[in-house]
C-alpha cells in the first residue's frame, strides 16, 4: 500500500501535530507500507535518511501532484487546501485527519479571543461578523476576513473527503462533517522516568507547554496566589516559552508568587525530565477546547497525576484518570491543587489510574491498526449494489 501523508507543518517542528505523524508514519513503515511524508518545513539540519520513510520536503506543486496521482491513499494532516483539492480531482481516497478546527472555525481554535472564552460556533451558525471581529484582535481586519474567506473552501472541501478523522469524539461532534469518525491517537511507549521514592515536600505542581492565553496559565497563577492566602505549602514549575512570558512573569510578581513560582524557560529531553523528577502533578488549565493533547497522553503514560481542565478533548482523554476542573476557574483549580496537598495519595492513586487508561486507549499500535483498517476498507473493491446508483 502507498500511502502520501501530508503534514504543512512537520519535524524538526516540534508539536503535537508532528509527534503524532511522525508516530503514525513509522508505524505504518513498519507495517510494510510505502510511505512518503510530504511537508512544507525546511530539514533544518535533521537527518530524514535515519527515518524508515521517505520524507519530501518542500516541493512545487507539480512535484506534490505526481506523487499524490502515484498514491493508494492520501493521508492529510488537516485540510490543507492544495493537496485535498488535487485528492478529490484524481478521485484519490483523501482522508482528513482534524488536529484543529479549520474546517469549522477561520482561527482553528474554536476560541473567542476578545472575550478568552470558547467559542459557540459562530461560522458554522453563519455569524461571520462575529468571526471577524474575533480575529482582528490579534491580526488586524483585513487578515481576519482572509481567515474568514479562506474557511470556505476548507470545509466544501473536507465534506467531500472520502473520510473525516477526528481524534476525539469531541471533535467530531464539533467540526459536524460528513463521513467522520474517531481514532484516538496513540505514542510509542517509552520507559517510565525515575521517581523519588517519597513525594517531596513542599509537593511540586507544573505546566509545562506554550505560553499563550488560551492555554490558561495565567488561571494557574490566580489559583496559586488562592492556595498561598490558605496557608499551603508548594512549589510551582512553569516550563516553557512564548508570546505572553513577559506578562505572566509580570502576574506573578504582581501576586507576590516570587518564592513559590519559577518560571524556568523552555526544557526538553533529559533537562525537562530532570525538572519534572520532583513534580507531583502536571497542570493543564486551558480556556480553549483542546483537539486531543499529546502531552496529556505523555503525562498519563508516565503515571503521573494530570489536573486539567474539563472540557473538549482533553477532558476526554483524561477522563475519570486524573482531577478535572471547570476552565477559567481559579477557585475550582485551587480546590483540586489542595486536594492533592492535603491527601497525598492521590498522586499516586490517579497516576497508577493515568497509566492504566493511557495504555490502554493511547498505544501507537492500536492508532496504525485503526488507520490501516480505515486504509483497506476503502480500498477494497465495491459490491454491485454500492456502484449503483441510488433510486429516487
Amino acid at each position: 500500500m502507498k500511502i502520501v501523508l501530508y503534514s504543512h507543518d512537520w519535524a524538526p517542528t516540534i508539536g503535537g501535530v508532528q509527534a503524532i505523524t511522525m508516530s503514525l508514519a513509522r508505524g505504518m513503515a513498519e507495517a510494510g507500507c510505502k510511505v512518503a511524508v510530504v511537508t512544507n518545513t525546511a530539514s533544518d539540519g535533521m537527518d530524514d535518511s535515519a527515518l524508515p520513510f521517505r520524507v519530501v520536503r518542500r516541493p512545487n506543486r507539480f512535484s506534490l501532484l505526481r506523487l499524490l496521482r502515484g498514491a493508494d491513499v492520501i493521508h492529510l494532516a488537516g485540510p490543507a487546501f492544495f493537496p485535498l483539492l488535487a485528492g478529490w480531482l484524481l478521485g484519490k481516497p483523501t482522508i482528513v485527519e482534524h488536529h484543529g478546527y479549520y474546517a469549522a472555525c477561520p482561527n482553528g481554535l474554536l476560541f473567542h479571543h476578545p472575550s478568552e472564552r470558547v467559542c459557540p460556533g459562530h461560522f458554522l451558525a453563519r455569524r461571520y461578523g462575529k468571526c471577524v471581529q474575533c480575529n482582528a484582535v490579534n491580526v488586524g481586519s483585513w487578515k481576519s476576513l482572509r481567515l474568514l474567506l479562506g474557511t470556505f473552501p476548507r470545509r466544501w472541501l473536507s465534506s467531500r473527503a472520502t473520510r473525516n478523522v477526528g481524534p476525539s469524539d469531541h471533535v467530531v461532534t464539533r467540526v459536524a462533517l460528513p463521513r467522520i469518525e474517531t481514532i484516538y491517537h496513540g505514542i510509542v511507549i517509552e520507559p517510565m522516568p525515575a521517581r523519588a521514592s517519597e513525594i517531596p515536600r513542599p509537593v511540586q505542581f507544573a505546566f509545562v507547554g506554550r505560553f499563550v492565553r488560551e492555554k490558561g496559565v495565567s488561571i494557574l497563577l490566580h489559583a496559586a496566589r488562592l492556595l498561598a492566602d490558605q496557608g499551603c505549602l508548594f512549589g510551582l514549575k512553569i516550563i516553557g516559552d512564548g508570546p505572553e512570558r513577559g506578562r505572566l512573569e509580570d502576574l506573578r510578581d504582581e501576586l507576590h508568587l516570587g518564592d513559590r513560582v519559577v518560571f524556568t524557560g523552555p526544557l526538553k529531553g533529559s533537562n525537562l525530565q530532570a525538572a519534572l523528577r520532583d513534580v507531583a502533578a502536571l497542570v493543564m488549565p486551558s480556556l480553549w477546547e483542546e483537539v486531543a493533547p499529546v502531552a496529556a497522553i505523555e503525562t498519563m503514560m508516565q503515571g503521573r497525576l494530570l489536573i486539567a481542565s474539563d472540557l473538549g478533548g482533553l477532558g476526554e482523554y483524561v477522563g475519570d484518570a486524573g482531577l478535572k476542573f471547570a476552565p477559567g476557574d481559579a477557585s475550582a483549580l485551587a480546590n483540586c491543587l489542595r486536594r492533592v496537598l492535603e491527601h497525598p495519595e492521590i498522586i499516586r492513586e490517579r497516576g497508577a489510574a493515568a497509566h492504566e487508561r493511557a495504555m490502554g486507549l493511547f498505544q501507537q499500535e492500536r492508532m496504525v491498526e485503526e488507520h490501516l483498517q480505515l486504509y483497506r476498507r476503502l480500498l477494497a473493491p465495491k459490491s454491485p449494489a454500492e456502484k449503483a446508483p441510488a433510486r429516487p
